[in-house]
């Protein structure tokens, strides 16, 4: 009965997991770029016992595209099919997003509301206007001709679910992700960029809602569990005393 109570209370802890991760990928759904995750669990087995319980493993990110909508910013981005953008903070960091909302910055440079400087690209002071095409090329009006300027390179990881969080859309680069690859976009069968769009968040709040109520009815499951081991516990130690 005690292995009955701990397993009921153990799948309870892991739902409360589970119910804090879907709250958390709702509370980032408005987010560009924000990619969701999903609570991973593991049976507790003991050794020629069988299962004594669950177990959650932590957050797995799913990098599932998000849609891609139409943005009124003059210097806004979408990433369609694998990569991140490079970007890099003012103590010269590397961190990687999804998030292609930029805007000019007085020193020509691509910067993003956290001030993070988007590589590799640093606008004249008489261009006029920018564009990128969907190879990554950044090309500006300079009076009356237009020249490419600067090539835009995404990155790709073996492993992107192994990167680290650093909220909202933002990544950090880390050893069980693998080394950073440059993607040149619009290549066959690569990444492309669309200028003026911007890629959503990949939570759904239609599907969160039902993982929510997946996981409260779980939860309750298990809560009857405990309370049905706890009255097992009550009638056995009044036997013994009876």
């Amino acid at each position: 009965m005690d292995r009955a109570l701990f397993a009921a209370a153990s799948g309870m802890a892991a739902q409360q997991r589970n119910l804090d991760t879907i709250a958390d990928n709702l509370a980032n759904a408005g987010v560009v770029g924000f990619k969701g995750s999903a609570q991973t669990f593991a049976a507790l087995v003991a050794p020629g016992e069988g299962g004594l319980g669950t177990v959650a493993l932590g957050p797995r990110l799913l990098f599932a595209q998000g849609k891609l909508a139409r943005s009124p910013g003059p210097f806004n981005m979408a990433i369609e099919g694998p990569g991140f953008f490079t970007v890099t903070d003012s103590a010269g960091r590397i961190r990687y997003t999804r998030d292609g909302q930029f805007s000019r910055a007085a020193d020509g440079t691509l910067r993003n509301a956290a001030d993070l400087r988007l590589a590799g690209v640093r606008i004249p002071a008489e261009a006029l206007s920018l564009t990128v095409g969907s190879d990554g090329s950044v090309s500006a009006a300079l009076g009356p001709a237009t020249r490419v300027i600067a090539h835009i390179r995404l990155a790709e990881f073996a492993s992107p679910e192994r990167l680290r969080p650093l909220g909202g859309a933002l990544f950090e680069a880390t050893r069980e992700a693998g080394k950073p690859r440059q993607l040149v976009p619009g290549t066959e069968n690569g990444p492309k960029l669309h200028f003026g769009m911007l890629e959503e968040s990949n939570v759904t709040i239609i599907d969160a809602m039902m993982q929510i109520l997946t996981a409260q009815r779980a939860y309750e499951a298990n809560a009857k569990g405990v309370q049905a081991a706890d009255e097992m516990l009550r009638i056995a130690n009044n036997l013994q005393r009876g």
